[in-house]
């Protein structure tokens, strides 16, 4: 998917501070959207960039609104964006993540050997588990289990105020819905008006896995509309 954007834009694949390689922000202040999008625009600072396309999925693309409303996005492209709930959400036990973190020394060989168990791992990820690899869906739940940032930035993401409001925010923006996602829905009605609204069909939360062209295209439809 990577390969296919990269053929026309210029791409920079971004870990959030806390997952993947990139080290956790301190956790005071609490490392919410707002904070998050202030981390990436110290980044493009780094990199000597003012302003980019914004693409990202779930917190990806709340932050990728909070990123323009700093004035560092030309458009923003939200694939299943977190925080388009009516108020802020109450703690939640991270049960999933602490059993991933506890299975991690067999996680391998029960990853490989058991379809049954990698299509329950993915079930809430991935719309059709099965598209997903054995390696592949080891290196996913890895990386779920692995993030140090993982409980403290869903934590400050859950306390923090929704979106209410595009003030600040002078580009296009496009909302990515997936019609399988079990852990973000489209509101009933958005909380401010967007340039375009779509539905992933046969997607799930993670879509890329499900339709990687569809993505390529919706992407890129935002950043070169």
């Amino acid at each position: 998917m990577l390969g296919a954007l990269a053929s026309s834009h210029d791409v920079i694949a971004v870990d959030l501070p806390g997952f993947g390689r990139s080290a956790a922000l301190p956790e005071d202040p609490p490392p919410s959207p707002v904070r998050l999008a202030g981390a990436l625009a110290e980044l493009l600072d780094a990199l000597a960039l003012d302003r980019v396309h914004v693409a990202g999925n779930s917190l990806g693309g709340w932050v990728g609104l909070e990123l323009a409303r700093l004035g560092r996005a030309l458009s923003v492209c939200g694939i299943a964006p977190a925080g388009f709930w009516g108020r802020p959400l109450p703690p939640k036990p991270f049960v999933a993540h602490h059993v991933s973190r506890a299975l991690r020394p067999v996680l391998r060989p029960a990853i490989h050997g058991s379809a049954r168990l990698r299509h329950r791992a993915l079930t809430g990820v991935v719309g059709d588990p099965s598209r997903v690899p054995a390696a592949d869906a080891e290196r996913i739940i890895r990386a779920y289990a692995d993030g140090p940032g993982f409980v403290a930035v869903n934590k400050a993401m859950r306390a923090a105020e929704p979106l209410r409001s595009r003030e600040g925010i002078d580009v296009p923006i496009t909302l990515a819905w997936c019609e399988l996602d079990r852990l973000v829905r489209p509101p009933r009605q958005l909380p401010f008006a967007v340039e375009r609204e779509t539905e992933l069909a046969g997607c799930g939360h993670v879509p890329m896995w499900d339709d990687p062209d569809a993505i390529v295209d919706v992407v890129k439809a935002t950043a070169d509309g």
